[in-house]
């Protein structure tokens, strides 16, 4: 099987790109990643001579170049991870995730289209979306797979939009698609713009934790690794044309998850317990701040037998030793040094 990655060197996209390269050898592993500001090659340093992987510099917002691409290299499968993905960043430039977000998941959808034909067999169309498609819920209340879509930042609208352009492909076109919405990732190698990743580093050089509001704003988490596994699961057992919610089960307030990563980090550093939480910052909220985010992945576990294999109090633990111990991956990350690691590849 040849198979397309896309958005392989994000944070997401490597741990996938990683699984699917040390489990099939018989997969020929293609991750085309535009290595914006959050892709990078040192995520897969590991793998990046494997005789199974390939990289591909290349941008999905450019049509030709992804007729190109498709055409030239005939791919089977493709496991789309590619997009803008910061709610802050879209309020203030909601057009770039409208460019990679919409535009490039329907030059994708084009190209499969083109390819494939008519002879759709052993040929798939994974998209991966978020549970912020859905909205916002109450105090009550889980987010399923027939729950309509509500979405409320720019970010969530743009992946709505190109989670109805998959589903419209495989209605209009026939194309062969799964899709999957997942709840809040963290783990190691995730960009810094992110709360763990972000609070974690703030902590080591004593600056400020900013919690927007008043901190009680409710998320599920969902252990990197473990999504990585569902999407394999998905990839090779899931229905056709089926959507798969997956979460962690890990319902937490920020507040309580600050608190929480406080606490371990003051432990793990050696400082006083309290040192940390002392650094926490209340700021004004964000504009179209969703309450409350909840999956319910009883679908995927009756299924397809997936669920968590990590706490996430476990899971933050793993979290903060990675980050601790690969402070030469942070600094990179942070100062932007990274950037130069593919012009020596």
């Amino acid at each position: 099987m040849t198979l397309l990655i896309t958005g392989g060197a994000g944070f997401i996209g490597s741990h996938v790109v990683r699984l699917f390269v040390n489990t099939y050898p018989n997969h020929t592993v293609f991750n085309l990643d535009a290595l914006t500001y959050a892709g990078n090659l040192e995520n897969l340093k590991d793998v990046e001579h494997q005789q199974n992987y390939r990289f591909i510099k290349g941008d999905i917002t450019d049509g030709a170049f992804v007729d190109r691409l498709f055409k030239e290299q005939q791919f089977d499968a493709v496991i789309h991870l590619a997009a803008e993905s910061h709610v802050d960043r879209s309020i203030s430039d909601p057009l770039a995730f409208v460019k990679t977000n919409i535009i490039g998941t329907v030059n994708l959808l084009n190209a499969a289209k083109v390819l494939w034909g008519d002879d759709f067999n052993g040929k798939l169309f994974y998209h991966i979306s978020t549970d912020e498609v859905y909205g916002t819920l109450g105090a009550t209340g889980l987010f399923t797979e027939k729950t309509s879509y509500d979405p409320n930042s720019p970010y969530s609208a743009s992946k709505a939009s190109s989670d109805h352009f998959v589903r419209a492909y495989g209605e209009t076109y026939g194309l062969p698609y799964v899709i999957s919405n997942c709840s809040n990732n963290y783990g190691p190698h995730q960009f810094p713009e992110k709360l763990i990743p972000l609070f974690i580093n703030n902590i080591v050089n004593n600056k400020p934790l900013p919690v927007y509001g008043d901190g009680n704003y409710t998320r599920d988490w969902l252990y990197v690794m473990d999504h990585a596994k569902a999407i394999d699961l998905i990839f090779h057992k899931g229905k056709l044309k089926e959507t798969y919610n997956i979460g962690g089960f890990n319902e937490w307030k920020n507040i309580d998850l600050v608190t929480l990563l406080c606490e371990q980090m003051d432990l793990k550093l050696g400082r006083p317990l309290g040192t940390s939480k002392g650094l926490i910052t209340f700021v004004k909220d964000r504009p179209g701040h969703d309450l409350r985010y909840a999956i319910d992945a009883s679908k995927i576990k009756k299924e397809l037998g997936w669920q968590p294999s990590v706490s996430f109090e476990e899971g933050l633990s793993k979290t903060i030793d990675w980050y601790l111990q690969n402070e030469t991956w942070l600094n990179h990350v942070t100062s932007g040094s990274y950037q130069a690691y593919y012009e020596k590849q």
